[in-house]
C-alpha cells in the first residue's frame, strides 16, 4: 500500500483509503455492474467474497451530518411524511432515495438492499420500505436477540441457512458467483483487520493516552466499509504501530493536560461532534473508553464462529454481557467517569442506558452522567445542558481524585 510507506498519519491513510473504497462503488456501478446499500453490521464477508460492491447509508448518515446537512434533510424526510422520532440516519437516507441529491457526500444508486436486524428494529422497517421505494429486492439476515452469554448451536444452525440462502440469491441478481476459497481468504483478512483495530483501539489504556478518544469516530469508518479487504488490514495495523510508537515517546493526538479520563457510551453526535469535543477537550477530559467503535470487530476462527460474531454486537447481545463488557473495559483504560450519551434516534440502546448506567457507576465505582443528543439531527443537542453536566462530572471527579490522593498518603 503506497500511501503507508509515505509516513502519513494513520488517521490520513484511513480517510484516503475511505476515500477509494467508495469510489471503487461508483466505479462499478458505471461498468454496469449491480451495487448494493448495505447495513453497516451486515454479514461483510459476504458482498467482499463475490466482489459485489455495496454503499453504506448509516456512513452517508454520519457523514452528513459531521458536514452539517442533517437537519436539513431531516427535515426533507419529515416533509415527505416521516416521522421526526425516526433514525437521522433513516430519515437522511429517506430523503436521499427520494431526491437523490445530497451537497455533503452521494451514493450511487443500488439494485438491491443488504440488511440485517442485530441493530434495532427500525433499521428492518428502514429497508423494507427502501425496497418498496426504489423496488429493488432485499436481502434480510435475521440474527436472534442473545439471551445468553454464548451463541448457541440452534442459533447458528438458522443464521447459517439464511447465510446461504443469501449468497445465493445474490448469485442470481449480481451473476456473481462464490467461491469458498475466496470466502476463507476473506475471512482470514478480516481477522486481521479486526486485530490490528482492536490493537489500536486498546492502547488507550495507557496513561497518558497516545490519542485523543474522539479519534476512534474519525477512523472507524473503514472497519465498517472494508474490513475484509487487504487494504484496510495494512492500515489498521499502520494505525496501531503508530499509536504503540507515541507511547514509548511519549506523545499524544490529545491536546493539553489529560486529567480526567472517560468512558463514552453511544454513538457519536457527529452533528455535534466538535462541541462534544471541545468541551471536554478544554477541561482536560480525554475519552478512553468506548463499545462504539470496537464493535465493528468481528474475531472468529471458522463459519459456525463467523455466524456467532455477528449475534455479539450492541443491541442484540444479552444486557449482562453488555454491562460486563462496559464495566472490564472502564477497569482496564483506568476512567475517572463515564458519559452516557441519551441518542434520540437510537431508541433501542438508549433504552437500556438508564440501567446500564447505574450498573456501570456500581460495578466500576465511577461517577457518570446523562446528556441529550441524537447522531445526526442536530435539532436534539443542547450546548448548554451538555457543558453544565460535564462541569458537574468534573467536580465529582475531582474530588475522587483528592480523596485518592489523601488516602495514598
Amino acid at each position: 500500500m503506497a500511501e503507508i510507506t509515505e509516513k502519513k498519519p494513520g488517521k490520513v491513510v484511513l480517510r484516503e483509503l475511505q476515500d477509494k473504497i467508495a469510489q471503487d462503488v461508483w466505479d462499478a456501478k458505471n461498468r454496469g455492474e449491480k451495487i448494493g446499500w448495505c447495513a453497516s453490521n451486515f454479514p461483510q464477508e459476504i458482498p467482499t467474497a463475490m466482489d459485489i460492491k455495496v454503499a453504506y447509508p448509516e456512513n452517508m448518515g454520519a457523514a452528513v451530518g459531521a458536514k452539517g446537512g442533517g437537519q436539513r434533510m431531516c427535515e426533507e424526510a419529515e416533509a415527505l411524511g416521516y416521522s421526526n422520532d425516526l433514525c437521522s440516519y433513516a430519515r437522511i437516507n429517506m430523503s436521499y432515495a427520494k431526491y437523490n441529491e445530497c451537497a455533503e457526500i452521494q451514493i450511487p444508486r443500488p439494485d438491491f438492499l443488504l440488511c440485517c436486524n442485530n441493530i434495532c428494529g427500525c433499521m428492518m422497517k428502514w429497508y423494507e420500505n427502501l425496497a418498496v421505494e426504489l423496488d429493488i429486492p432485499l436481502l434480510m439476515i435475521d440474527i436472534p436477540h442473545l439471551t445468553e452469554k454464548t451463541c448457541d448451536a440452534d442459533r447458528i444452525k438458522y443464521i447459517r441457512a439464511q447465510f446461504d440462502d443469501c449468497i445465493d440469491k445474490l448469485e442470481k441478481i449480481t451473476g456473481k458467483k462464490m467461491d469458498l476459497n475466496k470466502l476463507h481468504e476473506v475471512m482470514e483478512v478480516s481477522q486481521r483487520s479486526s486485530r490490528a483495530w482492536l490493537r489500536a483501539i486498546s492502547c488507550m489504556g495507557a496513561q497518558p493516552s497516545p490519542f485523543s478518544g474522539f479519534d476512534v469516530f474519525n477512523t472507524m469508518a473503514v472497519a465498517t466499509v472494508g474490513r475484509g479487504t487487504k487494504e484496510a488490514a495494512e492500515a489498521f495495523e499502520y494505525l496501531a504501530d503508530e499509536y504503540e510508537e507515541a507511547i514509548k515517546n511519549g506523545t499524544s493526538t490529545f491536546k493539553g493536560e489529560e486529567k480526567y479520563r472517560i468512558l463514552f457510551e453511544g454513538i457519536a453526535c457527529w452533528a455535534n461532534l466538535r462541541a462534544t469535543y471541545k468541551t471536554l477537550q478544554s477541561r482536560g477530559i480525554n475519552l478512553t473508553s468506548t463499545i462504539y467503535g470496537p464493535a465493528f470487530s468481528f474475531l472468529y476462527s471458522n463459519l459456525d464462529e463467523l455466524m456467532a460474531a455477528y449475534s455479539y454486537v450492541p443491541n442484540s447481545y444479552c444486557f449482562e454481557k453488555e454491562v460486563q463488557l462496559r464495566v472490564d473495559d472502564a477497569k482496564a483504560k483506568h476512567v475517572d467517569g463515564a458519559i452516557i450519551h441519551i441518542n434520540r434516534s437510537c431508541k433501542r440502546w438508549s433504552g437500556n442506558s438508564y440501567e446500564l448506567e447505574r450498573q456501570l457507576r456500581e460495578q466500576a465505582g465511577i461517577p457518570t452522567m446523562t446528556f441529550d443528543g441524537d447522531q445526526s439531527d442536530p435539532m436534539i443537542f443542547s450546548e448548554a445542558q451538555y457543558t453544565t453536566r460535564v462541569e458537574a462530572l468534573v467536580e465529582i471527579m475531582e474530588a475522587n481524585k483528592q480523596k485518592k490522593a489523601e488516602a495514598a498518603k
